[in-house]
Order: C-alpha cells, then sequence, then structure tokens
C-alpha cells in the first residue's frame, strides 16, 4: 500500500474549520441562487424566499445532477485519499443508480409522494451518467493530477457575513470540489455542472453564471484566511450526449475558467451588494413589494399565469 502524504497545515485547517450555524429566529442567509433567482425576476425571489410560496420545481435535470455530482465526488475522494487504483474498482455504475434512486426518493416526498418522472427517463439519464463516468475514470490524469496536488474537500462551506452594513446576513454555499496544489501555493474551485451538450459562446460569456465562482473565491479568500491571487476557478461541464464529428473527437467533458480579475470581481460584488441593499434592511427584509421582471423564462416559473403573479411575456 502507498505511504499516504502529509497533509499540508493550511489543508488541516480549512478541514477543521468550525462553521457558523444561522439562527433564523434573528438571522437570515442568502446564497448565490438567490441572487441569481433575484437577478432574473424579484418577483420570483419575493414569493419563494421572503413571503414563503415554496414550489416544487424538481425534475430528471436535478435529480440527475445531484446524483452525478455525489458519485464524480465519491470517486475524488477515494482517488485522493487512498489512490487512483482504488477509485477504478469502486462500483460507480452500481453507485450511480442508488444515487439516483436515493434522490428520487427524496423528491418524490417533496412532491407530495407524487411520481414526477418516468421510468425510461431515469433510465436514459443513467446510462449517459455511465458514459460521462466511463471517460471521466478514463482521462482522469488529464483533468486531476495528484502530483503536488491535495484534495481539500468536496462541497467545502462557505458560511461568512457579506456585507459589513448587515451584520445579521450570512452568505452560504457549498464548493463542490476545492483543491490544493503544494508546489504553487494555489487553490483550485471547481463546479461541476451537467449539460445536455456543453456549454457555447453565449453560456460563457453569461456574467451572471460566472458571477456564481468569482464569488465563491471572493468567500474562500476572506472565511479562510488565502490570499485572492492564489485561486483559480474552473467549471467542470459533463455532457450527457455527444454528436460524432469525422474531423476531431467530442468529448463529453468541457473545461471553463471564467474571467476573475478586479473588474469582474467589482462587478460580481457590486451586483450581490445591489441584491442585498434592495432586499435588506438591517432588521431583515425590506417592508416592500418586488416587481416582476417579464422575461423568457416566464413560462418556466411556477408562479407564471396564477393569482400570485399576473407579469406576461
Amino acid at each position: 500500500m502507498p505511504k499516504k502524504k502529509k497533509i499540508p497545515s493550511i489543508v488541516k485547517d480549512i478541514q477543521n474549520q468550525v462553521q457558523h450555524e444561522v439562527n433564523y429566529a434573528y438571522e437570515k442567509s442568502i446564497s448565490y441562487s438567490q441572487l441569481s433567482m433575484y437577478t432574473e425576476c424579484p418577483k420570483k425571489w419575493s414569493l419563494q424566499y421572503k413571503e414563503g410560496y415554496k414550489q416544487f420545481t424538481s425534475s430528471i435535470h436535478t435529480v440527475f445532477g445531484t446524483a452525478l455530482h455525489e458519485t464524480l465526488q465519491k470517486y475524488l475522494e477515494v482517488m485522493y485519499n487512498e489512490s487512483g487504483a482504488e477509485a477504478d474498482r469502486l462500483n460507480t455504475s452500481e453507485m450511480l443508480e442508488e444515487n439516483l434512486r436515493e434522490e428520487y426518493k427524496v423528491q418524490y416526498k417533496k412532491n407530495k409522494n407524487q411520481h414526477f418522472l418516468k421510468p425510461e427517463e431515469l433510465r436514459e439519464f443513467y446510462e449517459d451518467g455511465i458514459e460521462i463516468i466511463r471517460e471521466f475514470a478514463k482521462n482522469k490524469s488529464k483533468y486531476f493530477s495528484k502530483r503536488g496536488w491535495y484534495l481539500v474537500g468536496c462541497e467545502v462551506p462557505l458560511m461568512l457575513k457579506p456585507s459589513p452594513t448587515h451584520t445579521n446576513l450570512y452568505f452560504q454555499g457549498f464548493l463542490d470540489v476545492v483543491l490544493y496544489n503544494e508546489k504553487t501555493n494555489k487553490f483550485l474551485i471547481m463546479d461541476i455542472k451537467t449539460s445536455k451538450s456543453g456549454w457555447y459562446k453565449d453560456q460563457k460569456k453569461d456574467e451572471l453564471k460566472q458571477f456564481q465562482l468569482i464569488l465563491y473565491k471572493k468567500f474562500f479568500a476572506e472565511q479562510y484566511n488565502v490570499s485572492i491571487d492564489n485561486i483559480d476557478i474552473e467549471f467542470f461541464i459533463v455532457k450527457r450526449k455527444i454528436y460524432e464529428h469525422e474531423d476531431f473527437t467530442i468529448r463529453r467533458i468541457q473545461q471553463f475558467q471564467p474571467p476573475s480579475g478586479k473588474i469582474k470581481l467589482n462587478k460580481a460584488t457590486q451586483t450581490l451588494n445591489k441584491f442585498i441593499t434592495e432586499v435588506f434592511d438591517r432588521e431583515g427584509y425590506k417592508d416592500i413589494e418586488h416587481q416582476p421582471t417579464p422575461n423568457k423564462n416566464c413560462g418556466w416559473c411556477p408562479f407564471h399565469k396564477t393569482h400570485l403573479c399576473s407579469a406576461t411575456y
């Protein structure tokens, strides 16, 4: 059995940090998903988070995304904490099937014990997932090196105050994968995205998408006392479908590192601060009515054409 590498103290410190537990009696929490929803439509955010109209929004995509995340994360944990060979011995097909089944059970209960997927849908996505995992494992050294690299963790928590003027407000997030390179003293924050056929120009240029990892970078630096210049970020995009091309091989895995310099960091911070100041005062939610922003996504909104929202697009 290979000798385990000594874990750097900076990695241990992050792993051992005790997280603040939000007391919702007098504290509030926000997340990137809240920021994204508010930016898209303040009314939708208000109905769901402020007024508490929780709507069931799960689908095969959310079930599959969670199950595949858990499977890939487990593979990485074994690869870095034990060995690549041990990771390859994992029965990932069985693991993915079990994760799909368990996640569907969770969402089924949230849907008042009503089925919302067809068995053939689950089967198709399961088979797509197997192909993703197969390529992931086959090419793991291309995407994940162990030379000088350590796994800080999967689902690494963020929990800190994003604004000095709102002392009862916390930003909460979980980082899919965080790695540390002892030789360069640099961290890599990765966010795994599932996609039908990958990200194209429009998706890569979407600043709101970019803001997720940019804010994670900012807050990871602040919470764990790491220089922001020593943090890289990357979207790790896995494709369910690939289309054969006679001139070159299409990969199921796509990597995208969004720009995250001072200009982008300032934009992301300003967008978050705008959200905070428009929604919260020092006591909690502001007593104002948020207006809808009709857009092309209205048709997918659970509040669309209900008594709760009369916006049309």
